[in-house]
């Protein structure tokens, strides 16, 4: 009887036809990288910023503007440089002449999707303009107030930090970010695929061939299919231990803060939900606690001069910790 209740609170072939009209759509650009697809919706759903580091080449920027094309709502790209200053980013306070008044004049950040292009290559005072208006949805400049348009999105692109010209984010900004996503290089027979595919356009732009699936209504619609998936109590647990388990273990310097917790649950349901489910399992759980913790914990000193990876501690924490039944 419950889990008819379960079925009746969220109609999900709706949502689950839309799903499949944006794996499909990016699909006809993007090669083997379905997770990373996948990652960037549920992110959407689950209303948080992304953050996507690679090297240069394997496609993070071409994938933030697929997803923009794929959303009907207004969307701005900024570059970041070692020169640039916040005003570029935020806006500035102009003087008009006709009024005599001082007047705000947006920055580029102002819009519903903003892709922020290698955002460790801006130093600190810069990637600090963001903090803001990542966690709180407004700029305050020169006292005044300006909120958001809604839905806001902040997809941010970076190098590894081990490249020439790159400044590492504070953890306060990189808190601020829902997710981090890892583009590897492909496999061979995905690379044969983007070779062949690139052949066969002789030319062609792929990224007009892609078409608005979502609209700015639509995406509050589906947020709120997200916020009625079923959590059980053992679940929130689950995921409470695996927090603190990163707070107590040996192998780390920094642990994750109770804004990690929060984002697994919420990641969690939105990842349920793309997935045609209203209740969360311990599955959406593991898969979406790597994105989530990843850039929130350090590594002690002495096993980050070994050579592991946060990844790594992040899967022993996992197998560590029971999964409920």
């Amino acid at each position: 009887m419950e889990e008819n209740t379960f079925h009746a609170r969220i109609d999900l072939s709706i949502l689950n036809g839309q799903i499949k009209k944006i794996k499909d759509e990016i699909g006809k650009v993007i090669v083997g990288q379905e997770q990373l697809v996948e990652l960037l919706i549920t992110a959407i759903l689950a209303d948080g910023h992304v953050l996507i580091e690679g090297v240069p080449g394997v496609a993070k920027t071409l994938t933030a503007k697929l997803l923009s094309r794929i959303i009907s709502v207004d969307f701005s790209r900024i570059q970041f440089t070692p020169d640039l200053m916040p005003s570029d980013v935020l806006g500035t306070s102009v003087y008009n002449l006709k009024t005599s008044e001082f007047e705000f004049k947006a920055g580029p950040i102002f819009s519903n999707l903003v892709l922020i292009d290698e955002i460790n290559r801006a130093p600190a005072k810069t990637q600090a303009a963001l903090f803001e208006v990542m966690e709180e949805r407004q700029v305050t400049v020169d006292g005044h107030t300006h909120k958001m348009k809604s839905p806001y999105l902040v997809l941010a692109t970076q190098n590894p930090i081990e490249q020439e010209g790159t400044y590492r984010l504070p953890e306060a900004q990189l808190d601020r970010f829902l997710f981090k996503l890892i583009v590897d290089y492909p496999a061979l027979d995905h690379e044969i695929t983007i070779l062949s595919n690139h052949h066969d356009r002789k030319g062609a732009v792929p990224i007009s061939d892609v078409q608005p699936v979502l609209s700015a209504e639509q995406i509050l619609q589906l947020r709120q299919f997200t916020h009625q998936v079923h959590v059980e109590p053992n679940l929130l647990k689950y995921i409470a231990q695996i927090v603190q388990e990163t707070r107590n273990n040996p192998l780390l310097f920094l642990g994750a803060s109770p804004r990690a917790s929060i984002a697994i649950l919420t990641g969690s349901k939105a990842h349920a939900v793309i997935n045609g489910r209203d209740f969360v399992s311990p599955e959406d759980i593991k898969l979406i606690a790597k994105p989530v913790l990843r850039h929130r914990i350090a590594l002690s000193p002495e096993k980050e001069m070994e050579g592991i990876s946060t990844d790594e501690v992040i899967k022993l924490i996992i197998d560590k910790v029971e999964v409920p039944r």
